[in-house]
């Protein structure tokens, strides 16, 4: 989990939006989609480990990945949503 404060001062690398924990079936779907190989991050790379939670950004585009409570704020790392 990610401390509340930490998560206030979180932005999107890219637009400086505003981002939010992704909800559970969020990331259960993802997982299920990362299982049969139909996720790629931003850079084109499959998305091969499962996900532990991540961070949505404010227009629903893309989540940033969370990996052992670390959230991954990197452009290429993201992942569409759409």
């Amino acid at each position: 989990m990610i401390d509340k404060e930490l998560l206030d001062i979180l932005a999107c690398p890219e637009t400086k939006e505003p981002v939010h924990l992704a909800d559970q079936d969020l990331i259960d779907q993802l997982n299920a989609r990362i299982e049969r190989g139909e996720v790629c991050n931003r850079h084109g790379k499959k998305v091969e480990k499962k996900l532990d939670g991540g961070l949505v950004r404010a227009d629903g585009a893309y989540l940033y990945p969370i990996d052992d409570g670390i959230p991954i704020m990197l452009i290429d790392e993201a992942i569409s949503l759409r």
